[in-house]
């Protein structure tokens, strides 16, 4: 942990999330709980700091989990970086609840637009990935913007966790 703080001026590990909006039931079951050894780990290796970009599905699933975790290791934020002000426009009900709750209880956000254009969930993505030190992906697919901001984050010399990986190996 002393290694990690020294490299990034002494400040705690960030760490971003990217993942699929649609998840198989079947992942669904296992992701809170492998999500949970894995940031709790990452916490345990100096992790202040996790971002997500508010969106449906895996963005979701690890705000929640981060929110949980405060419970336990209160000196721990979530920041929010979401694309634009009416990015649910379209959503169901219970999602923009749920994006509710998490914008309520994230100790900061910010959003990059007042409004969608073609190009603002890329421009998140990269956000995210900025100044991060690790990314925690769940990435099945080789194309979309999961599989780009997971490939940015490589380029960008993140260590990358990739989710499913961790399942198809157990």
């Amino acid at each position: 942990m002393m290694e990690n703080n020294q490299k990034n001026g002494g400040r705690g590990l960030t760490v971003c999330f990217t993942g699929h909006r649609n998840i198989a039931y079947e992942d669904a079951l296992r992701l809170p709980a492998l999500l949970d050894r894995v940031l709790t780990d990452l916490i345990e290796r100096g992790t202040t700091t996790f971002r997500a970009g508010g969106a449906i599905g895996f963005d979701t699933v690890a705000a929640l989990k981060v929110l949980e975790l405060k419970e336990q290791y209160p000196h721990i934020r979530l920041e929010l970086i979401l694309p634009c002000r009416n990015q649910t426009e379209y959503w169901e009900e219970t999602a923009v609840r749920t994006y509710q709750y998490i914008v309520s209880r994230a100790d900061s956000h910010r959003f990059l637009f007042d409004t969608y254009f073609d190009g603002c969930m890329l421009e998140r993505d990269r956000k995210l990935v900025e100044g991060s030190d690790v990314c925690v992906a769940f990435c099945k697919r080789s194309r979309g913007g999961t599989a780009y901001t997971f490939t940015h984050a490589l380029r960008a010399g993140l260590e990358v966790i990739n989710l499913n990986d961790l399942m198809t190996s157990v």
